[in-house]
C-alpha cells in the first residue's frame, strides 16, 4: 500500500471505530429500555452485541495504530428515536448494522490485493457482521415466514 491508501484505510479504520463504539452505547441502551415477558434473553442478547460491537472497536483501533495513526476520539451517529418496541429496537440495530457492513466492505475494496492482514481483517469482520445482520432479519420475521424481512 502507498502512503495514501495507507491514509485512507487509516480513516476508513477510524469510521469503523466509530460505528462500533456507537453501536456499544446504543446496544447498552436498548438492554435498559426493553421490558416485558421475554426481557432476559433479550437484554442479554443485547448486551452480548454490545460487548462484541466494543471488542470490534478495538480491533480496528489497533489496526490504525499499527499503520502510525492516532485511534479516533469519536463516536458514531446516534438517533434516539424514543422507539423502545422489540421490533423498532431490531429495525435500528439493523440499520446500525448496514453502515458498519458499508465501511467494511470500503475497507475491503482498498486493502484487496494490497495488504493481506488488512484483506483478511475486512473478510473476517464483514461474514461477522453479514451472518448477525440475519440473525436479526430472522428476529424480526414472523414466526413461519420464510423470505427476509424488508423494510
Amino acid at each position: 500500500m502507498n502512503e495514501n491508501e495507507k491514509q485512507s484505510a487509516i480513516e476508513i479504520l477510524n469510521k469503523i471505530m466509530e460505528l462500533e463504539l456507537a453501536g456499544v452505547v446504543r446496544y447498552t441502551h436498548y438492554s435498559l429500555m426493553v421490558f416485558g415477558y421475554g426481557r432476559i434473553p433479550i437484554v442479554s442478547w443485547l448486551k452480548s452485541n454490545g460487548d462484541e460491537s466494543l471488542a470490534h472497536a478495538h480491533k480496528a483501533g489497533e489496526f490504525v495504530t499499527m499503520l502510525g495513526g492516532h485511534p479516533s476520539l469519536k463516536i458514531g451517529p446516534l438517533l434516539e428515536t424514543h422507539q423502545h418496541d422489540i421490533g423498532d429496537i431490531l429495525r435500528e440495530s439493523l440499520e446500525q448494522e448496514r453502515s458498519t457492513l458499508e465501511a467494511y466492505y470500503e475497507l475491503l475494496a482498498l486493502t484487496e490485493g494490497k495488504a493481506v492482514a488488512l484483506e483478511e481483517y475486512a473478510r473476517e469482520m464483514i461474514l461477522l457482521e453479514e451472518l448477525h445482520l440475519d440473525e436479526v432479519n430472522k428476529m424480526l420475521r414472523k414466526p413461519g415466514e420464510i423470505h427476509p424481512f424488508n423494510e
